[in-house]
């Protein structure tokens, strides 16, 4: 069997782009650069305690008491470890490349969902994204963006983006035929349909394809620290390199605990558990509302309730 070249031609198609749209890929460097420090900033700005007391009051409101004292332990477990600092830069870097990831896949997979072409054409390249190692297409982005935070990002989001394509396609396919056909009875638009019942209805596979798309981006946080990114995977690695056990797993168990906040979290904006201080506030209004309004409720008078049985 004669031997392909695939290998050179990718690379020749590499260097290609790299001389003829350089400057594009140093336009999106900087954006993505400005945006990761932006939000880093945002994070590591303020003394560690008072995003503790912001991230135990959220876990509080979404989930309930104990998630709240898991989110306090956690943190405060990264805290003895003197790794907040690198900690609020992973948070930092996996909301960015999820945020874009999600940008870029729920319209992917509405796409999708309305047309068997599109579906067909995205399967095999979001298989393909998903299955290469992700030190293969690392070579290539370092290539084009140089080394940084930027690589790690764009890394990421292509490692991620899969889980939001597949379960917002998957999500609004599983809406139930006869009410997106009662919608077109009543002559709503495609895009009224879309926006007002296909997406509302297909929401928990979407917040599912979300939790997915953040957990694949924290799964990537060594890549990003090999390609120069700050945070856990700079901790991480160091400590591969020097065999330093300690640092090892003190790294590895801070990424632990925000994983574990994050699918917490994410999921339980798409679950809502009763247990949580916002179910309870939510359950609460209805009741707050009809009693004023049974205030002012008068009972019917005795005579007429005579009168209407006698007619």
């Amino acid at each position: 069997m004669p031997r392909f070249e695939f290998g050179s031609y990718v690379e020749a198609f590499i260097l290609w782009l790299l001389q003829n749209a350089g400057v594009v890929f140093d336009a999106i460097g900087v954006a993505i650069t400005a945006v990761v420090e932006a939000v880093t900033s945002v994070f590591t700005a303020p003394v560690w305690w008072v995003w503790l007391v912001l991230l135990v009051a959220l876990a509080l409101l979404v989930r309930g008491v104990g998630f709240a004292v898991f989110t306090l332990v956690g943190f405060l477990l990264v805290s003895s470890f003197d790794l907040w600092t690198e900690t609020m830069e992973t948070f930092g870097l996996v909301l960015v490349a999820a945020l874009i990831a999600v940008a870029i896949g729920v319209p992917l997979g509405i796409w999708a969902a309305r047309s068997r072409a599109a579906s067909r054409t995205l399967r095999p390249v979001l298989d393909l994204a998903q299955t290469v190692p992700a030190f293969v297409y690392l070579i290539p982005v370092v290539l084009l963006f140089g080394i940084g935070v930027v690589p790690g990002v764009v890394a990421t989001i292509v490692f991620s983006i899969a889980p939001a394509v597949r379960l917002t396609e998957l999500g609004i396919r599983g809406v139930d035929g006869e009410v997106v056909e009662a919608a077109h009875a009543f002559g709503a638009h495609p895009r009224q349909i879309l926006r007002e019942v296909q997406l509302p209805m297909a929401l928990p596979s979407i917040m599912a394809g979300v939790n997915q798309v953040i957990m694949l981006a924290l799964s990537m946080v060594v890549v990003a620290g090999l390609a120069g990114a700050d945070g856990l995977g700079t901790t991480v690695v160091s400590a591969v390199t020097q065999l330093d056990i300690a640092t090892g797993v003190e790294g590895g168990l801070a990424v632990v605990i925000v994983a574990i906040f994050l699918d917490r979290f994410t999921s339980a904006l798409a679950e809502r558990p009763e247990g949580s201080l916002l179910a309870r506030l939510r359950a609460r209004r209805p009741q707050k509302a009809a009693a004023p309004a049974a205030e002012h409720t008068s009972p019917a008078p005795a005579g007429s309730a005579v009168s209407g049985a006698n007619a």
